[in-house]
């Protein structure tokens, strides 16, 4: 049997064996965590060269009931760890507990970033996310200060992982084919176990900047910090110019100013 590709699921099956081997030979097994989730194995394609690496402990999830019974029919050596799950809305420590696992998959477009910020949630658990994106995605996840491709996932992101953009995958390797490229990116997390900030009042700092990310800093806090005084060698930046430390410390100017 094989599965039809589903439109409102975004689905798009990857049949290079080349780039499918290419893209499972970038997971690292970050802080020597080899216990693997896979997000959306559709057909395999990815699974068959993850499983290829005798240290990992694979487990696939998809929501998709025809791939969850073509899974348990072409890969018996993984019964039991084939969950017929939504990532977005399953209890995870059902399966794993409070042990660490690594993310990968060929992630569906219209969900990637929020299968990111899922990761965010158990970002002490997951080491390492390693996976495919819409290109201009992980360009924008990858991005560092400076660019205009720089923007609010890029900053709740980079705040714990480090990211590296590995390759660009062409739209001909997918039945059927996606109107844009795609590139693959690696998360690995970083050594900031917390924010020195409150993480809440810092996520509102980076996203009311962004959204007007053509202004100076000065004009985005106003609505934080009303009509009480407020100096910051920052006021005349614009958000794109701020590192992940620059933010947090802004954060912290804007914390301290709220109680006076």
């Amino acid at each position: 049997m094989s599965v039809k590709a589903k439109k409102h699921l975004g689905q798009h099956f990857l049949i290079d064996k080349a780039v499918s081997k290419r893209i499972a030979d970038q997971f690292q097994g970050h802080r020597g965590c080899y216990k693997v989730l896979e997000i959306g194995p559709g057909m395999g394609a990815l699974t068959i060269y993850l499983l290829e690496n005798k240290k990992n402990e694979l487990w696939v999830m998809d929501i998709d009931k025809e791939s969850i019974v073509y899974l348990n029919e072409n890969f018996p050596q993984l019964e039991n760890r084939i969950l017929e799950a939504d990532f977005l809305k399953d209890n995870l420590a059902t399966h794993f507990g409070s042990e660490p696992f690594s993310v990968v998959g060929n992630f569906p477009y219209n969900i990637s970033t929020q299968i990111l910020f899922r990761c965010l949630e158990y970002r002490n658990q997951i080491p390492e996310i390693m996976g495919m994106f819409q290109r201009e995605v992980a360009w924008r996840i990858a991005e560092k200060p400076g660019s205009k491709a720089y923007g609010i996932i890029s900053v709740l992101m980079q705040a714990f992982y480090d990211i590296e953009y590995c390759f660009t995958v062409d739209e001909t390797v997918f039945n059927p084919p996606p109107k844009v490229k795609s590139g693959v990116i690696r998360l690995t997390r970083n050594d900031r176990d917390t924010l020195a900030c409150d993480e809440k009042k810092f996520i509102q700092v980076v996203k009311l900047c962004f959204n007007q990310r053509r202004k100076m800093i000065r004009n985005s806090v106003k609505t934080m910090i009303g009509d009480k005084p407020f100096e910051h060698r920052f006021l005349t930046l614009r958000p794109e110019q701020l590192s992940v430390d620059d933010f947090i410390e802004l954060t912290l100017s804007i914390e301290e100013a709220l109680k006076e």
